[in-house]
């Protein structure tokens, strides 16, 4: 038997190439679009994914304050944070954060869908969010992906 092809593949830093994307969030479900986001950063989406090394993409969402969100979540979602201290909960639901900053939703829920450690937050380095429809990135010649 040919042990050779049994040998389990791992990308070297050589190997890995990186591509830019841009995705319009417009009327996209928030859910659907940040797993999405979350495969093409951590790069599932090739064949040579290595768990323990960013062989992701680079991803650009633009349009993120028109992302949709189903049924009464806009008023229901609620965003939790504590401050550390005693009395400092603070409590936000998904429509104040949209005003408040119309990125957040979108990259809050992909963070929710990176691995929690070291890697983790390298690969949401190379996430960039965008409210509008322009971006600043077009030097790096991104290809729009098409969201069904």
């Amino acid at each position: 038997m040919n042990t050779e092809s049994f040998k389990t593949y791992s990308a070297k830093p050589g190997d890995i190439q990186k591509k830019w994307f841009v995705i319009d969030a417009e009327g996209q479900p928030l859910g659907r679009l940040s797993t999405k986001v979350a495969t093409l950063l951590r790069g599932k989406h090739k064949p040579e994914f290595t768990p323990h090394m960013d062989t992701g993409d680079n991803v650009i969402v633009i349009n993120a304050e028109k992302v949709s969100l189903s049924g009464k979540k806009m008023q229901e979602k609620i965003y939790f944070r504590h401050s550390g201290y005693p009395g400092g909960t603070t409590f936000t639901t998904a429509e104040e954060a949209l005003k408040k900053d119309p990125t957040f939703l979108v990259r809050n829920a992909v963070k929710g869908m990176i691995p929690k450690n070291r890697l983790g937050r390298k690969l949401l380095t190379n996430l960039r969010v965008f409210a509008g429809p322009e971006h600043n990135l077009n030097a790096q010649k991104p290809e729009k992906i098409e969201l069904k």
